[in-house]
């Protein structure tokens, strides 16, 4: 009895532990899982990434606005050099933001997207995005920085988003995780505003670096003051 009693008592040892691994390892894969849940459902207002853009465009228009913030832990001055443009739902539409670095060192930062309303996630493609990739400033360095995206023409089948008009795209960047340590003093605040957007497009700000997508950024595209 003695016998059985001790390798009753083994098997749930051995259930119990196999229990707790299997949640820590559920703990671990939840964030990706989560990740790829809402990149395929639009969920909490994330995007889509796209190829390529559709092969024709609709009449119906939508307003694309522009918001971004900066966590405080980076030492960086960013936001939208438009604040909105308007555009037909299937047509390319282009946006850039200015980021500039307050630290006197190498500093990279990590930015994180969504839009609203929530439900509009599913349908806002990103053709390409400088959120894609950490983005690196030296002191003081300034970048101009390209998003090229537009909106499902699928949108139009979806009852639940016919009284959208407008769509807020709003970015956060957070200090990157293997950002440098700091090494020297920061510099003075400086504003954003120093430069035009005319300026920023002709490469005329010192130390300016811009996406690709920049040239197409420069032409009209409907913006709204």
């Amino acid at each position: 009895m003695a016998g059985h009693g001790a390798a009753r008592n083994a098997r749930t040892g051995l259930l119990l532990t196999g229990i707790v691994a299997g949640m820590v390892g559920l703990s671990f894969a939840a964030v990706p899982l989560y990740r790829l849940f809402c990149q395929a459902t639009g969920y909490g207002g994330t995007t889509q990434v796209a190829t390529a853009l559709p092969a024709v465009a609709s009449e119906r228009q939508i307003t694309v606005r522009f918001n971004a913030d900066v966590d405080p832990r980076l030492p960086w001055k960013f936001g939208p050099l438009q604040r909105a443009v308007r555009l037909r739902v299937g047509e390319a539409g282009t946006a850039v933001f200015r980021a500039r670095s307050l630290a006197g060192y190498t500093t990279i930062g990590a930015a994180t997207f969504n839009v609203t309303p929530l439900k509009a996630g599913q349908y806002f493609n990103k053709v390409q995005c400088f959120c894609f990739d950490e983005q690196k400033l030296e002191a003081g360095q300034q970048a101009d920085m390209g998003v090229s995206f537009f909106v499902d023409p699928a949108i139009q089948d979806d009852r639940n988003l016919d009284e959208v008009k407008t769509i807020t795209l709003s970015y956060t960047f957070f200090l990157a995780p293997d950002s440098p340590a700091p090494d020297s003093t920061g510099l003075d605040t400086m504003g954003l505003d120093e430069a035009g957007p005319d300026e920023a497009a002709r490469g005329e700000v010192g130390r300016d670096r811009r996406t690709p997508i920049l040239a197409a950024a420069a032409a009209p595209q409907g913006a709204v003051d």
